[in-house]
């Protein structure tokens, strides 16, 4: 089975018990702090909110505590690094920690893109650390019993499973329901099955927020001929996790909300009589198991692969797998493809990488379109231009020639990106928003040779029906407010408003305003309500100060 991996030998701590700290105390950091402190485990906890910070004092006066990741991964004694922060920063937390020399256990998922998550494991693989990804149902005992009676063949030929993940709330702003509720589900079918599915569709539909979906409704196929659906909401009038997996021989039910008799077998049949099927009912058996807490369990998991150096059974390389699959489910949601347009080679390798040009948009030859990037309605990308991966570009979008545009842009309605422009990695540019190239046009006189270059950084937002003068610099996170005219550079994380456009205050790299006035002293602090990153004014400007981040 390709869940099996091995690990170069390290000079663990066999016999000791290790010292982790644990980052973020939040909604779901405060059960982890609670286990890895009954387990003894938990030596620091690093939280950037000083209010957090004097509430862990009290509850666990022996631990030591710390207000950003550096000072953290600064102390020595520190052997593993547990991460439980908003899914968003996953990714730079734990190559940080692994950089570090520390054992890392990030909750789910393990980043945002799968690319990033090959990297991770690559990484953790060369450092010879841990990399263990939060997949709490996989160390469920009622689980790991239904794994057990699967694999035994208790169930008889598997033909098909389904689960539903629903609840009322909590509700996301950073994530969809399908990264939020469904990678637990994922994560379980593809233990119970061994295998990647060749084909995926979701479907679903943002009700609270536009953009993101509070409910989905995913279908995976695999080679075996066994089907999975997954029904994922937080609009649910009550809580329901249920899995139900049905063989020929018999059907087996998991509802985690049951008080007892979570984990039952149904011998049901179906008997062919003339012909015609009857469904045979039978008595269900409940199966016992360990009551456990899970969460105890994950916890116990991490301290035993730092101490014996053998991956977990949620390793890097599992958390992959999840990934590329939500990724092929969110491209089938977001784009309403077929099944098979965005679909999972058996082997790992991607097989729905190609762009997706709608028939009525022009590419033309000497382009370059990156893996997955979508080009909607009659669109022009022209030649020599330089789209990167997982791009989107809405209905009539103008790409010129020589334009080179970074990863995870996306370019809504009727915008012209000029040649001159370039858009670094995740810039956002609202519906027919507008970029110049020459600051004194004219129809008559031929002004190639006067075209100015334009950059707009990591990040940045520029919101529509904005304009950016040719010549200038949008910084990296910057806010640019609807309908605002910029007429010179933009500091990083600024937001701008106005004609012309003037500073008003900063923005966080999720796009939230920060609760800090402008202008303001050096020194000055500011907390991100959405992400509750830190953020730090440093330094004094030609044109303000520029916020800093300190702690994630």
């Amino acid at each position: 089975m390709w869940y099996s991996s091995g690990m170069s030998e390290h000079d663990g701590k066999r016999g000791e018990t290790p010292r982790v700290a644990l980052i973020g105390h939040g909604y779901w950091g405060k059960n982890l702090a609670r286990n890895l402190h009954e387990l003894g485990l938990l030596a620091v906890i690093c939280d950037s909110h000083p209010e957090t910070r004097e509430a862990v004092a009290a509850l666990y006066p022996g631990v030591a505590l710390d207000a950003s990741l550096d000072a953290t991964l600064a102390r020595d004694e520190i052997d593993g690094v547990v991460i439980a922060t908003p899914a968003e920063s996953h990714f730079a937390l734990a190559e940080k920690a692994i950089a570090a020399g520390k054992d890392v256990f990030v909750e789910k998922p393990l980043a945002l893109h799968a690319a990033q998550g090959r990297r991770l494991v690559a990484q953790a693989e060369e450092a010879g650390r841990i990399l263990m990804v939060g997949h709490l149902m996989e160390y469920h005992p009622g689980i790991q019993r239904l794994s057990q009676l699967v694999a035994g063949g208790e169930l008889g030929q598997l033909q098909y499973i389904y689960s539903n993940r629903l609840n009322w709330g909590k509700v996301r702003r950073e994530e969809n329901i399908l990264w939020s509720f469904a990678p637990h589900d994922i994560a379980l079918i593809l233990r119970l099955l061994g295998e990647l599915p060749t084909e995926v569709s979701a479907h679903g539909a943002g009700y609270l927020q536009p953009d993101i979906a509070d409910v989905t409704v995913t279908n995976l196929a695999f080679r075996s001929g066994v089907r999975a659906h997954i029904f994922v909401s937080w609009l649910h009038p009550y809580k329901e996790q249920r899995l139900v997996v049905v063989g020929d021989r018999k059907v087996a039910t998991f509802d985690d909300t049951a008080n007892d008799g979570k984990l039952k077998l149904y011998p049901h049949s179906i008997e062919w009589v003339d012909r015609v099927p009857f469904a045979r009912k039978a008595d269900a058996e409940v199966v016992p198991f360990d009551d456990t807490e899970p969460l105890r369990l994950e916890c116990q998991a991490f301290s035993e692969a730092i101490v014996t150096r053998t991956p977990p059974i949620t390793d890097g390389a599992s958390g992959v797998r999840v990934l590329e699959v939500l990724e092929r489910c969110q491209v089938a949601l977001e784009s309403g493809m077929s099944p098979k347009v965005a679909a999972v080679a058996e082997d790992g390798a991607e097989d729905g990488d190609a762009p997706r040009v709608h028939a009525s948009a022009v590419v033309d030859p000497e382009a370059q379109i990156g893996a997955r990037t979508r080009i909607w309605h009659f669109s022009h990308v022209m030649k020599g231009a330089r789209l990167g991966m997982d791009c989107v570009l809405g209905q009539n979008v103008h790409v010129g020639p020589g334009v080179g545009i970074g990863n995870r842009v996306k370019i809504q309605n009727n915008v012209s990106v000029y040649a001159g422009v370039e858009l670094e990695d995740d810039v956002f540019c609202g519906p027919s928003m507008v970029f110049t190239n020459v600051r004194n046009p004219r129809a008559h006189v031929e002004r190639k040779d006067a075209f100015e270059s334009t950059l707009v950084q990591r990040g940045a937002t520029l919101g529509a029906a904005s304009v950016i003068r040719c010549g200038v610099t949008v910084g990296t996170f910057s806010l640019v407010g609807a309908g605002a005219v910029v007429t010179k550079d933009v500091p990083a994380h600024a937001v701008v408003v106005g004609n012309p456009a003037k500073q008003t205050g900063w923005a966080c790299r999720c796009g939230e305003v920060l609760p800090m006035p402008f202008p303001a002293a050096v020194g000055s602090r500011a907390d991100c309500a959405r992400c509750e990153t830190t953020y730090l004014r440093v330094k004094d400007g030609e044109r303000g100060i520029e916020p800093v981040e300190v702690a994630a």
